[in-house]
């Protein structure tokens, strides 16, 4: 048997050769991974003996050659194919080694000159995984060094690779090359390419949105069915899913997610990450239905719940910190399809444990948040389809501060209120447009959500409030665009609204300013606004 190991990625590839020489492989390599075989004193041909040719045009082509391709791609089972092969002198090669020069990486560096990204296109390789893994039934092809394991397993247990690892064997090759390819023609056609500024130093400007966007997602699961029971569904997840996400999560027990579910889920943890405290968020039907912060998992809990106890039947619930067993018997009182949190203590997956189809998520959370919204847990573009095409967009992760907060009224906003403002804006971002939210003492007390009027979410929020026995009076209000007239805003006044924030930059500004200042009520706007459809 023979193998051809020829690997950018040296990971393990000593120990990999090392096994493959003591099963009586023969080793078989190229350029710096045949040098560094040798120096470890395994035995080790170079493919420029093999074939004949020496290598050229600076390693660009080593491996381009009828004794490598003619060796991968023959039929052992076709008598031609054999007789070629003996007429011409090619061996056969049965395994193949490859992983491919590390494009992705390159690129993904900050100053990377075209120059750089070009030469980090690889030629050989792929042409070599290609042909490998076209005739699966006679080659098996390793593209990860994760598969190693594998490979020696079989071959030591049996002496060859069987049909059904030579054939994932083969998927997997063919899936990492269109990711391969996916992330050259992403980077090439989001360059502005500047013929006047080439040279080997020339760093590219490039576009976000690539002229052909190549997303590659790998599938998680089957679903039973989809947003309803005649329609198919499936779960994939990026190929570097952003750490804390939510297809990064672990069940923990429970019946099996739905799409729904998965739906909900998301923007529930979506939501609960944004913020650094304690925090209880419940979803139902992809909208907050109440939202808390509080001393500790248990009190934020009941403040959300109490928002809306309705609503939160059958409900999502995520929070940002380990569940407890106090946060547990409160939870457990309660019917809720999914539970999510960074950890559950033994306590607390004891009490869930006769509750056995609530389905507890664990979902580590990033431990250092570095400056992009990837290592934050955020994706950095949503992309919506649409009749035969996609909408692609920058993510919604713009968080307000309070020294971005514009104070339009008379009245100023008293700290507490700032605070209330702050967090109602936090909310509000995670509700369906439109969105009116009340918010007080780090809970929400009502939530208008998804009505084609402004002033219907704004009612809608108040008849919550009031079906929950909650006071409006002194609390902070957040709408996630601007107050086209200001009937809007004398509804959240009339239920007992002391303070607004708004994004601004209605033609009407400042009749609702006017509005605000005979009302008596603080008003501030944020400069952004937060659709969400």
């Amino acid at each position: 048997m023979n193998a051809l190991l020829s690997v950018s990625d040296k990971t393990g590839i000593v120990e990999f050769a090392q096994a493959l020489h003591a099963l009586g492989i023969r080793l078989l390599s190229t350029g710096g991974t045949a040098k560094l075989l040798a120096d470890k004193g395994l035995p080790v041909t170079e493919v420029a003996e093999v074939t004949q040719f020496p290598e050229m045009l600076d390693g660009r082509v080593k491996t381009l050659h009828p004794k490598v391709h003619g060796g991968l791609l023959a039929r052992r089972d076709l008598p031609a194919h054999m007789a070629a092969l003996k007429e011409h002198g090619i061996d056969t090669i049965d395994l193949l080694v490859v992983n491919l020069y590390p494009f992705e990486a390159t690129v993904a560096k900050p100053g990377c000159t075209l120059a750089d990204a070009i030469e980090n296109i690889d030629i050989g390789g792929p042409a070599m995984v290609r042909s490998a893994a076209k005739n699966w039934q006679d080659v098996g092809v390793v593209t990860s060094a994760d598969q190693y394991e594998a490979v020696l397993g079989e071959l030591k247990a049996a002496g060859k690779l069987s049909d059904k690892l030579r054939f994932a064997l083969s998927v997997a090759a063919f899936n990492r090359i269109a990711q391969y390819d996916g992330a050259i023609s992403d980077y090439l056609s989001s360059v502005t390419f500047e013929a006047e500024k080439l040279s080997e130093a020339y760093v590219p400007e490039r576009s976000q949105f690539p002229g052909q966007s190549n997303g590659q997602f790998v599938k998680v699961q089957d679903l039973r069915y989809g947003e309803n029971s005649h329609q198919q569904a499936a779960l994939y997840r990026d190929l570097h899913p952003a750490p804390g996400s939510i297809v990064t999560g672990e069940q923990l027990q429970g019946k099996e997610l739905s799409y729904n579910n998965i739906a909900d889920a998301d923007a529930a943890w979506e939501c609960v990450k944004s913020f650094d405290v304690p925090a209880c968020v419940i979803v139902k039907h992809a909208n907050p239905c109440g939202v808390a912060v509080g001393a500790d998992v248990a009190e934020a809990y009941g403040k959300a719940f109490q928002t809306d106890p309705t609503s939160a039947f059958g409900g999502i619930i995520a929070f940002n910190r380990p569940v407890d067993a106090a946060a547990a018997q409160h939870v457990v009182k309660q019917f809720v399809e999914v539970l999510m949190a960074p950890a559950f203590t033994p306590e607390a997956l004891e009490i869930f444990r006769p509750k056995a189809n609530v389905r507890l998520l664990k979902i580590a959370l990033p431990e250092q948040a570095g400056d992009s919204a990837w290592s934050r847990g955020r994706n950095a573009m949503d992309a919506k389809r649409i009749g035969s095409g996609m909408l692609l967009q920058s993510a919604d992760n713009h968080e307000l501060a309070l020294a971005d907060l514009k104070v339009v009224t008379r009245k100023q906003p008293t700290p507490q209120e700032l605070e209330d403002l702050l967090f109602a804006w936090k909310v509000a971002k995670y509700v369906k447009s439109n969105a009116i939210v009340f918010c007080k003492g780090g809970m929400t007390m009502g939530v208008g959500a998804g009505q084609m009027s402004r002033l219907d979410s704004a009612r809608i929020a108040s008849i919550k409030a009031e079906h929950a026995k909650l006071s409006l009076q002194g609390t902070a209000v957040a709408s996630d665009a601007f107050f086209p007239f200001r009937d809007g805003l004398d509804v959240v006044v009339d239920a007992g609204a002391t303070c607004v924030i708004q994004p601004g930059g209605s033609i009407r500004d400042q009749e609702v300013i006017d509005a605000a200042d005979e009302r008596g009520v603080a008003m501030v706007f944020s400069g952004v606004r937060h659709f969400r459809h």
